[in-house]
């Protein structure tokens, strides 16, 4: 993983991955080997940024990683491209916190409270707010993508419950026939 340095400009991203990103509000990233998680994030001219961690959207490993896959989807739910990003963590202290951070708190649903006091929260919270930059690899998608669905079964969690049968206070007679 980069720490927030001197930026330098990269190499441009294959055309589907640009705009793609640019699209993109939500993509799915998966990072450290563990399975993909949906994440909003913000396009902004370098990479797709993302905020994780305590009390924000949970992506288990990918603070900590080098790069990372993500894959970005359509309005039909298809598969559009994967490709793999660099991952670099924005440094609170760093030349680039402010505008990113402030862009990011902008568009967070449910802030609870002005974009101000968010960022300030990220930065007291460690919060890490991430850039995933496309790197030059080319991407997969069309028909690189693998053509089975992909699908897996649902991961486990506490916040599921039992099914019960529905409560019926009595029961409905139909009139005789005759």
């Amino acid at each position: 993983m980069r720490q927030d340095g001197p930026v330098t400009e990269p190499a441009p991203p294959h055309p589907l991955v640009a705009e793609a990103s640019r699209r993109a509000a939500l993509v799915w990233v998966a990072a450290a080997g563990r399975p993909a998680a949906a994440l909003w994030c913000l396009p902004l001219a370098d990479g797709l940024y993302v905020v994780t961690g305590p009390g924000e959207q949970d992506a288990p490993g990918l603070a900590g990683a080098a790069t990372a896959e993500v894959t970005a989807r359509g309005d039909h739910g298809g598969r559009i491209a994967t490709w793999t990003a660099a991952v670099d963590r924005i440094a609170p202290d760093g030349p680039r916190w402010a505008e990113a951070a402030a862009a990011l708190a902008a568009k967070r649903l449910n802030g609870g409270g002005p974009a101000a006091d968010l960022v300030a929260r990220w930065a007291a919270d460690g919060v890490a707010v991430l850039c995933l930059a496309p790197t030059p690899a080319p991407p997969a998608g069309g028909a690189d993508l693998p053509a089975g669905a992909q699908a897996a079964p649902p991961r486990d969690t506490p916040a599921t419950r039992p099914a019960r049968r529905p409560f019926r206070l009595h029961r409905v007679r139909r009139p005789p026939r005759g």
